[in-house]
């Protein structure tokens, strides 16, 4: 049984992540979304984020074999590339975060740096993602009685890997996806085949897959013991790993707009998108500076495990302004003020204070404001928007 292993691309990435649809983390591995330049529900793969350990693999799909093996399965199965797409294909759209997304945030709040990738508040995207449910590759081995968890096992040159239970990896939804908004994947994006695990953090989504181990006992990776692990110097681990390994994403919410931001007076449709991992976004909130928080207008779709978009009309008076969002799930799950501090950096889910500019009213030539901007200026609070307002321009 043979597989093929990736070769590096000369540079991280093989897509030129243009800095007008991205942002460059520093890593050189690492690019963040321009929240700011999303035109649809859906990510154009252009300029969806990507997280790399390593430089992108350049795969030999002629070549390339996806195993399925280990002491869970009775017999082990390799496929080919061609052989994948022999299968019945389902396509699911979801949104991907990884887990250290908003960490700059994170040391900013409390007053630390953090030795990891400094990540904004871009590592997010969705897409659609098209291929083979999971489960339909795993079940032709024979699933054995005592199976417990699925490792998929990336290609790359770290060796990416990270284990799920075995029911999450049978879920409905999990899937080997082999297209991404309707073409086939692009290698930073895990050609030929990577791994869509609803709701989890992005690094259970793994890229590149060459391999499938099914086991009969919990699995002990540095993904799940060392890395994206919650660390607690003020509780020790009881087990091999360093803390708690991240499963489901938390609840969180974003402002389209750069930070910091800076807008006219007046009227401003205001947008951005709220995310709950495996729930549905039940409801999102918005506040102006210290003012009373008001409700939004969610779009569809709203589906679970994909984030939701939301808008508001505020009339924006000039000056120096605080916009806070707050989302809520279909589990009563909300944004805190705050988050535990964690040596990693993970799971910052806090509400943002987004600083916004508005700028000064232009006056009408005798330095009195004209009579309309006077009036737009006096009204500061935001007002939701109908559910289909504006539709054809979001």
């Amino acid at each position: 049984m043979t597989t093929t292993v990736g070769h590096p691309t000369s540079r991280g990435l093989v897509k030129r992540a243009s800095p007008e649809l991205m942002i460059d983390t520093g890593t050189g591995l690492d690019f963040e979304t321009r929240l700011d330049r999303l035109p649809g529900h859906l990510t154009p793969t252009d300029r969806f984020f990507v997280r790399n350990h390593a430089p992108t693999p350049r795969i030999d799909v002629a070549s390339w074999r996806l195993s399925v093996v280990g002491g869970g399965v009775r017999e082990p199965v390799t496929y080919t590339y061609a052989d994948l797409w022999k299968f019945p294909l389902v396509s699911v759209v979801r949104t991907l975060e990884c887990a250290g997304n908003r960490r700059k945030h994170f040391a900013e709040s409390c007053g630390r740096r953090f030795e990891r990738t400094p990540w904004g508040r871009g590592a997010i995207s969705t897409a659609e993602w098209t291929g083979v449910r999971l489960r339909d590759l795993v079940e032709p081995a024979g699933i054995a009685p005592r199976a417990c968890e699925v490792l998929p096992e990336a290609l790359d040159e770290g060796r990416a890997r990270r284990p799920m239970p075995l029911s999450k990896a049978m879920a409905e939804d999990t899937i080997l996806a082999l297209v991404m908004n309707g073409e086939v994947l692009s290698p930073d994006h895990g050609y030929p085949a990577r791994v869509v695990v609803s709701g989890w953090l992005g690094a259970a989504s793994i890229k590149w897959v060459g391999r499938i181990e099914v086991a009969e006992e919990p699995l002990h990776v540095p993904w799940n013991t060392e890395d994206y692990v919650l660390i607690d110097p003020n509780d020790p681990p009881g087990g091999p790993a360093l803390g708690a390994p991240i499963a489901e994403m938390p609840v969180t919410s974003f402002v389209e707009l750069p930070w910091p931001a800076q807008l006219t007076p007046g009227q401003q449709v205001i947008r951005g998108r709220a995310y709950a991992g495996e729930g549905r976004i039940d409801r999102v909130e918005y506040q102006v500076d210290e003012g009373p928080w008001h409700g939004t207008t969610l779009l569809p779709p709203n589906a679970p495990a994909t984030w939701a978009r939301w808008q508001v009309l505020w009339d924006a008076r000039p000056g120096e302004h605080l916009l806070r969002v707050r989302a809520t799930d279909d589990r009563g799950r909300s944004q805190p003020d705050s988050v535990p501090w964690n040596e990693l950096g993970y799971l910052y889910n806090a509400v943002l204070a987004h600083p916004v500019h508005v700028e000064a009213i232009p006056s009408d030539g005798d330095g009195a404001p004209e009579e309309t901007d006077r009036q737009t200026a006096a009204v500061a609070e935001p007002k939701p928007l109908p559910a289909g307002w504006g539709l054809a321009g979001v």
